[in-house]
C-alpha cells in the first residue's frame, strides 16, 4: 500500500513535469515569434512594433508594458494578440522564415 507522503511526492513530480512542458512550449513560441518579428517588424504598425519589442525582446510582462505606456493591460494584450496574428499570417503567406530554415 502506498502511503500519503508517496502520493503527495508523485503528485508534485507530475505537476513539475507538466509545468516544465508548459514553460518549454511558451519559450519555443516566444522564440519563434521573436524570429518572425525580426523578419516582419517593418510590416507591423508602430504601436505593434513597440509593444512586441517590449514583450519579446525585452521580456517584459503585459502588466509592465501597460504600466510603462500608461494604458490598460487589456489594450496591451489586444495589441500583442493582433501583432502575433499578423506575424503568423505574414509567415503563412510569404514563408521567409521557412525558407531561411531550409524548408520549401
Amino acid at each position: 500500500m502506498i502511503d500519503k507522503l508517496t502520493v503527495v511526492v508523485i503528485y508534485f513530480v507530475c505537476k513539475v513535469k507538466l509545468l516544465y512542458k508548459v514553460v518549454k512550449l511558451n519559450l519555443e513560441k516566444n522564440l519563434f515569434l521573436a524570429q518572425l518579428y525580426d523578419l516582419y517588424a517593418p510590416l507591423l504598425t508602430e504601436l505593434q512594433r513597440s509593444v512586441m519589442k517590449e514583450y519579446l525582446l525585452k521580456d517584459l510582462t503585459i502588466s509592465e508594458i501597460a504600466e510603462n505606456c500608461g494604458v490598460s493591460r487589456q489594450a496591451i494584450k489586444d495589441a500583442v494578440a493582433k501583432a502575433e496574428t499578423k506575424l503568423l499570417d505574414y509567415e503563412n503567406k510569404l514563408g521567409f522564415f521557412k525558407r531561411l530554415q531550409g524548408g520549401k
